[in-house]
């Protein structure tokens, strides 16, 4: 593959143009594959193929239509969508076209939508008719009307512009565990790098069918969409997750690998029925990663993928996820382990006990250059080049890397540090919990204490103070929960993972007298 200098030209041209790109699936009974009131098992249904070929003509239209705009090199275009094969052709044509790409979770605030808008200063957006009504007085174009579709794309050859290797190619925004989400800027030069060097260490995906089902708002859906591209495998696209449309999915297509953040697969698990009547012997790969990930989880992953390798993988949208791969001699990855550090990246552990534990801090090519107009959060996270992550680790006698948890997660209870991850992965080893979540309630006595929310397996009904004894013979009596909820769900965020705000709402109605 020739060197590269547009992050929009990842996707080598040389691929037959007849080879699919992706396959879209949703529905097929109900309008532009909405959801409606579907039958799950029509997720599986193809709404549409579309080839490599097409998927070039069509991402040079949309720069070459841009360009005709008069819009100038470096200036941001929106993109406010459900997953559609539009959002990805935008998505590169954007860049294509030497502007940058700013994707953003419509399923945010009208507050915080209209935000991200100024701050990024978008020019204009491209929407779909459900999202229409959020971006104000900014131009629209409509992703999901074919008509209006192909009378924006302007036919034709294009040559991308060369960028810069330190210009934006797109700016992600951090779902924020408080405040107003920032804006992580990703340039040219360090996410070319970063994905050439993940083709380079992931398995060849020609001839693979990749099921992407996360929000393309989300670095997961977005990377693996793109990576799958790149090394000419077929993407098979769900527009909307559901748990039994995602096993569907599976199944129908045949696929080979499969991306998910860890509540997803938590929520396929709890399909048995479902899974008996599907044949997923199709898939080799089940890759979780965006969340923590516990034993439970990991082993009926394998269980329900009998033919599958289950990895666990960590990235950051402010540094990509290209930090941790295979051990260089060979040595087998550990249950629940993150990877090896590859070469590439430098990584330090901070403030721990030791040098084998601590709060890590990442250097490499694709680290953010810093937050869009929030220099005092860029001082705080960025230091020579170096940018820590948050993400307390643990390192082991092999050096392989482990998640422990959150710094700004971590709470005191009693004088001793409880990380809410932990404790998760303890209740999920429970005969009878599918899912749990843990937060801290503010406490007169402990200072803080953990709260738990379980999801309970399908056909089983552990009780709150069952599962209170089951912490304490099975962990450390501080980390305990002092209060158990047992949900039918637990509540999703636009990413797909557990909506800790909802608890927190929850448990002050709940158990706050």
């Amino acid at each position: 593959m020739p060197t590269v200098h547009n992050l929009g030209e990842i996707v080598d041209r040389q691929i037959s143009p007849e080879t699919i790109w992706m396959i879209e699936v949703g529905p097929d009974d109900a309008p532009n594959g909405a959801p409606g009131d579907a039958p799950y098992d029509a997720w599986g249904k193809t709404v549409r193929q579309i080839t490599y070929g097409e998927f070039h003509k069509a991402a040079d239209g949309v720069a070459r239509a841009l360009l005709s705009r008069g819009l100038q090199r470096g200036q941001s275009v929106g993109i406010l969508a459900g997953n559609s094969a539009e959002y990805l052709l935008a998505y590169f044509g954007i860049m294509r076209a030497g502007l940058t790409a700013v994707p953003i979770n419509y399923k945010l605030p009208q507050s915080t939508i209209t935000h991200i808008l100024n701050d990024a200063e978008v020019q204009l957006v491209f929407v779909d008719a459900a999202n229409k009504h959020l971006v104000g007085d900014l131009t629209q174009i409509a992703m999901d009307q074919p008509a209006a579709w192909d009378a924006f794309l302007d036919p034709g050859p294009l040559t991308p512009l060369a960028m810069r290797e330190a210009e934006a190619a797109n700016i992600l925004y951090t779902s924020g565990s408080s405040g107003l989400p920032k804006g992580v800027p990703l340039t040219h030069g360090g996410y070319v790098w970063a994905a050439e060097l993940m083709c380079q260490s992931f398995p060849p995906m020609a001839d693979k069918r990749v099921l992407v089902a996360a929000p393309l708002y989300h670095m997961n859906g977005l990377v693996l969409s793109s990576l799958t591209a790149m090394t000419g495998g077929t993407t098979v696209m769900m527009r909307q997750f559901s748990a039994i449309g995602y096993l569907q999915a599976a199944a129908t297509h045949q696929c080979h690998i499969l991306t998910s953040v860890p509540t997803m697969i938590a929520m396929a698990v709890r399909e048995p029925e479902t899974i008996a009547r599907l044949d997923l012997s199709s898939v080799e790969r089940v890759i979780m990663g965006s969340a923590p990930v516990s034993e439970a989880l990991f082993d009926k992953a394998g269980e329900i993928f009998p033919n599958a390798v289950v990895s666990n993988s960590w990235g950051t949208t402010e540094s990509s996820p290209v930090a941790f791969g295979l051990h260089p001699g060979g040595m087998e990855t550990p249950k629940l382990s993150i990877g090896y550090p590859g070469d590439h990246s430098e990584i330090k552990l901070m403030h721990g006990a030791d040098e084998n534990e601590g709060v890590m801090w990442i250097r490499n090519k694709a680290v953010m250059p810093g937050y869009l107009n929030r220099p005092e959060e860029t001082e705080k996270s960025l230091a020579d080049g170096w940018y820590d992550t948050g993400d307390v680790m643990r390192r082991d006698e092999n050096g392989f890397f482990f998640f422990v948890g959150r710094a700004d997660d971590m709470f005191v209870c009693g004088g001793e540090n409880i990380y809410p991850a932990e404790v998760e992965r303890l209740l999920e080893s429970h005969p009878g919990i599918a899912q749990a979540a843990v937060i801290a309630l503010a406490d007169e006595i402990k200072q803080q204490i953990p709260v738990a929310f379980v999801v309970a397996k399908p056909n089983a009904a552990p009780t709150p103070e069952d599962i209170k004894q089951f912490a304490l013979a099975n962990g450390p009596a501080y980390q305990h929960p002092r209060f158990v909820a047992v949900l039918p769900e637990l509540p999703l965020a636009g990413t797909n993972k557990i909506d800790r705000r909802a608890l927190f709402e929850h448990a002050a109605a709940e158990f706050i007298r």
